[in-house]
């Protein structure tokens, strides 16, 4: 993911979390393929290059229009449970 497409992604991200109910540090997103359940993730998660690839693929399928006012992630919930499972034990 190229720096200028990660700092719009970011700053979109900034501007979502101001409009939620989110503690600071951390963003929501919303995850599933058909039904979407909210997730609040820390920031520091977008840093990690296995979450970035995710990023990656909510951009190709949604690009920054994220209706559901966080960003939404094409993603099995048990999958994206199981990602961040492991990213906080590293």
């Amino acid at each position: 993911m190229g720096i200028f497409r990660l700092q719009s992604l970011v700053a979109n991200a900034k501007q979502l979390i101001k409009r939620q109910d989110v503690p600071k540090g951390h963003l929501a997103v919303y995850v599933g393929e058909i039904q979407r359940k909210r997730f609040v993730v820390p920031l520091s998660y977008l840093d990690q290059p296995v979450f970035q690839d995710l990023l990656r693929r909510s951009e190709e399928e949604f690009g920054f229009n994220h209706p559901m006012g966080g960003l939404t992630i094409p993603c099995h919930e048990e999958a994206f449970v199981h990602l961040t499972a492991q990213l906080r034990i590293s």
